[in-house]
């Protein structure tokens, strides 16, 4: 449907691309045919935003950006782009001008802080073991798995990379609170939301990964954002 934006997903740490992917099928359904879902490299914010950049500039007409996690952060460094009608914030970061999702962290520490742990190449990972419960416990423990495995690390110092010109200060947003989450304390999700003077917000009962165990409810959010960016 030529009136429905493109919308592009981007993904967060310890996740790819395929994170999104009961959400595409849920938005496929929703007649939306122009979906791109972002890899990135996770190696700093400037690369990642430069990513996303380059994924916008690919597609025609309008663009909706989507951002799980750490995406968050990104789509807000790089949704200045003339094209982006629009910013959906996924259990996500929403960094000010100086801010980086590290610091926002800190203010109201995880449950799962602890389960971090750094390789020798400086890349910082999920405890293999400790994924399920940190990342997704109320997923299925297979899923959980197979997350676990493939899950994407992303370089430390990632977290450091600090936002620039936001811009949600110039789009508008919506935003997404997981109640349950261990990766990004709910507090700091409902602070940042409140930030934002979103155009909506909802919460859902479900822990960091509600791409996953809530793709209908994300999806109508995302649907929300599109229909209302759209005629603005």
């Amino acid at each position: 449907m030529s009136n429905k934006p493109t919308i592009v997903l981007v993904h967060g740490f310890w996740g790819g691309a395929a994170h999104w992917s009961k959400v595409i099928v849920e938005l496929n359904r929703k007649g939306y045919t122009a979906i791109r879902a972002v890899e990135m490299p996770l190696t700093s914010l400037a690369d990642d935003a430069e990513r996303t950049r380059k994924m916008i500039a690919q597609q025609k007409g309008p663009v909706l950006l989507v951002g799980h996690s750490y995406g968050g952060a990104v789509i807000t460094e790089a949704g200045d782009q003339p094209d982006v009608i629009g910013l959906v914030y996924i259990a996500a970061f929403a960094p000010d001008a100086g801010e980086s999702p590290g610091e926002i962290t800190q203010r109201n520490l995880p449950q799962a802080a602890a389960n971090l742990e750094p390789d020798s190449d400086g890349y910082l990972w999920v405890k293999q073991d400790k994924y399920h419960e940190s990342f997704c416990q109320d997923l299925p423990a297979d899923e959980a798995l197979v997350m676990a495995v493939t899950q994407k690390a992303p370089l430390a110092s990632t977290f450091g990379d600090t936002v620039t010109a936001p811009a949600w200060k110039k789009k508008p947003s919506w935003y997404q609170v997981s109640s349950d989450d261990r990766m990004i304390h709910p507090e700091n999700q409902r602070l940042m939301a409140a930030r934002l003077k979103p155009r909506g917000t909802i919460t859902l009962a479900t822990s960091h990964a509600s791409l996953a165990t809530k793709p209908a409810e994300v999806a109508a959010l995302i649907d929300e954002a599109a229909v209302a960016a759209s005629s603005a």
